[in-house]
């Protein structure tokens, strides 16, 4: 079985290690470096709380392997699983929480429904009078991104895998019973029985070269790494603040990560070969109030380290693409800022997809591209 992946991001070096770990002669194309798009860029969070089955259950299975990460690929992760808190300023937001923890826990989650008061116990500086409901969750947490995908990469190398970087693929052929093969750097022609596309933030442009449609976006978001007011301890989970768009975790030595996408601000497509890679002036001091609205650390001398951008490769409905499109051509793709946590399981499921014909770790039957034309999305509510 002949592969080859295009994008050398998270998600592309874990299908890459999980297709050759089943013998497929496979070869990863990354136009730039490893990672150099998405993946360097994430702040590496890892959750189960999401609002649909899918997703959950794709958290789940990549849970079980970056639980297991540093014992079986060699490499530390710094995986910290200090919990996710979620809270609510709208009445709808609460209600929506209950639905979503009674789902939760049925699927083996531990999440909880929690009162503003209860949150204390694990957000101390949260203004619980502006809230009305949280979940919370211990199982939620965060790992180095950097770290986890040259861990991959390596384990994929070590599996046989070939990985090019600085190769851009300029062309994918397809023919009247699917994909046949690929064009690298205008003259290499390499035929193979599979390409996938995980080019991240460059997936819409990868599929029209296979002539397909898709309606994944670069968006960009941003993140600033804060000095706030009063110290975030270490222990306090990666807390969300919902309605408003806003969320924090803590860093080292009390600093804290702060980001956001906020309602009413233009968000348009951003160019991967070409964004602006800094943070917004406006945005970092938005961003700053809005998490002061929400916890107590930051107040007005809290001052900003350093930030940056990167982009979220979103959908209409913050799920990715996860499919065989046509024949030989398999995507996976669109993971609306939750593909370096749900990468573990996506690679599983890219290889049972190329060898099997279908998956069977997570039923994704649900994330194919028909539904943007037929109307059956599938929407994520829990949106950071």
């Amino acid at each position: 079985m002949n592969v080859a992946i295009v994008g050398g991001g998270i998600v592309g070096l874990a299908s890459a290690h999980y297709l050759a770990e089943r013998g497929a002669d496979v070869t990863v194309y990354e136009k730039g470096s490893l990672g150099n798009g998405s993946t360097e860029r994430s702040v590496g969070g890892i959750r189960a709380q999401f609002s649909t089955p899918v997703n959950v259950e794709l958290s789940l299975a990549s849970m079980a392997v970056w639980e297991a990460f540093e014992e079986t690929f060699g490499t530390d992760i710094a995986y910290r699983r200090s919990g996710y808190l979620f809270a609510a300023r709208e009445a709808d937001t609460a209600r929506a929480f209950e639905e979503q923890v009674a789902m939760q826990n049925d699927l083996g989650v531990p999440s909880e429904l929690l009162d503003p008061e209860e949150t204390a116990e694990y957000c101390p500086g949260l203004r619980t009078d502006e809230f009305v409901a949280a979940t919370y969750s211990p199982t939620d947490g965060f790992a180095d991104p950097h770290l986890a995908l040259q861990g991959f990469a390596a384990a994929a190398r070590d599996a046989g895998a070939e990985i090019r970087t600085d190769t851009v693929v300029t062309d994918i052929h397809r023919e009247s019973d699917g994909v046949t093969g690929l064009t690298v750097e205008g003259h290499e022609r390499r035929e193979t029985d599979f390409v996938v596309n995980a080019a991240g933030p460059w997936a819409r442009r990868v599929a029209a070269m296979a002539d397909v449609e898709i309606p994944v976006a670069p968006k960009r978001r941003q993140i600033l790494v804060v000095e706030p007011e009063t110290p975030v301890p270490e222990d306090v989970p990666l807390t969300i603040d919902l309605d408003r768009g806003s969320h924090f975790r803590p860093e080292r030595d009390g600093a804290a990560l702060v980001g956001g996408h906020f309602e009413g601000v233009s968000d348009p497509d951003a160019d991967p070969d070409g964004f602006d890679r800094k943070t917004d002036l406006d945005w970092a001091v938005e961003a700053i109030e809005r998490a002061g609205d929400c916890a107590t650390y930051f107040g007005p001398d809290s001052e900003i380290r350093r930030g940056w951008a990167g982009l979220y490769a979103v959908t209409p409905d913050h799920h990715p693409i996860l499919e065989e499109t046509v024949p030989g051509f398999v995507q996976a793709v669109g993971f609306s800022g939750h593909g370096f946590q749900h990468a573990p399981a996506t690679g599983q499921i890219v290889a049972e997809l190329v060898f099997d014909g279908e998956a069977s770790l997570v039923d994704v039957s649900a994330l194919g591209s028909e539904r943007f034309e037929s109307g059956e999305l599938v929407e994520e509510r829990n949106v950071a």
